[in-house]
């Protein structure tokens, strides 16, 4: 595994997220208030897009059915879905997103 750059943070104003293509990982990148994470874009219910979904503070919700997922662990915190994300640790180089796949 390594870091690999991602973007940059005036890419994903806070408040917001954005995927980007990482090899063959789709990865959610979400900023809230400033602190930069990294999730899986793919919710583990039915496997719809994250990044269409409302990021309100540390959760990003899916927009298909509203599962709601911590940004910062991954963790389920409102139903269908039961089981967690991926995370991915993330760095931040000067103006650069880099994340860990």
């Amino acid at each position: 595994m390594a870091f690999q750059r991602v973007g940059k943070v005036g890419d994903v104003p806070p408040g917001t997220s954005k995927v980007f293509e990482v090899g063959d990982n789709a990865i959610a990148v979400c900023n809230v208030d400033g602190t930069i994470f990294a999730v899986d874009d793919v919710c583990t219910h039915d496997g719809g897009s994250l990044d269409q979904g409302d990021l309100d503070g540390f959760e990003i919700e899916c927009p298909r059915h509203g599962a709601r997922f911590d940004v910062r662990t991954g963790e389920v915190r409102a139903l269908p879905a039961v089981v967690s994300v991926d995370t991915f640790t993330v760095r931040v180089e000067g103006d650069d997103i880099e994340v860990d796949i």
